[in-house]
């Protein structure tokens, strides 16, 4: 762990104690300072961003209540990520939904569209590889079983380590490795028709 790192786990550890204390002005300070992140994760499994805020929300206030109860083992962050995650799933679960298609919203769209850079870069024939590459991607994402898929999301759209992972997940390293590397795997057996 770099001095960034211990210095940040080390506030977040002084602000756990002041709110078990009973101030709640410390906890406001930690839900701003990761709020931006839990919102994006949730925004990976939640597909309406308005849901995705009341979901990431509900991780807080779970959060929250468990304060008491979290002795320091791991991260607070790491804590907070598995409260959201498992939110997540829960949420999902009682509304029957699938996970997140990834969707470009209309915005997205017309900053792309205005880009003067980008404009004549693309064939038709590209555009079609490209919008074949990412159905194939998300295809195959979204038939992972859950574990798996949580694995990957967290590595790549995350940019968590393998060992914040396991802790996220609460499963061995190895495990984690394992589920990343089947869920590459799999969509690579997606991809490979495509680029062949």
């Amino acid at each position: 762990m770099n001095e960034e790192s211990r210095n940040n786990a080390e506030l977040d550890q002084e602000l756990v104690q002041r709110v078990q204390q009973g101030d709640k002005s410390a906890y406001d300070l930690l839900v701003l300072k990761y709020q931006h992140k839990i919102v994006q994760l949730v925004n990976r499994f939640v597909k309406d961003p308005s849901e995705a805020q009341d979901v990431a929300q509900e991780a807080f206030i779970k959060a929250y209540r468990a304060l008491g109860n979290f002795r320091g083992d791991s991260a607070f962050y790491t804590w907070l990520y598995r409260i959201a995650i498992n939110t997540a799933k829960n949420y999902l679960v009682s509304r029957s939904r699938r996970y997140s298609d990834y969707e470009v919203d209309v915005q997205d769209a017309e900053q792309v569209e205005n880009a003067p850079q980008l404009k004549g870069l693309e064939t038709p024939d590209s555009i079609l590889m490209n919008e074949q590459i990412v159905d194939a991607i998300k295809s195959a994402i979204e038939n992972l079983p859950d574990e798996m898929r949580t694995a990957i999301m967290l590595r790549e759209f995350e940019g968590m380590s393998y060992e914040e992972i396991a802790q996220a997940m609460d499963c061995p390293v190895g495990t984690v490795r394992s589920r990343i590397f089947r869920a590459r795997e799999a969509i690579d057996q997606k991809l490979t028709p495509l680029l062949d």
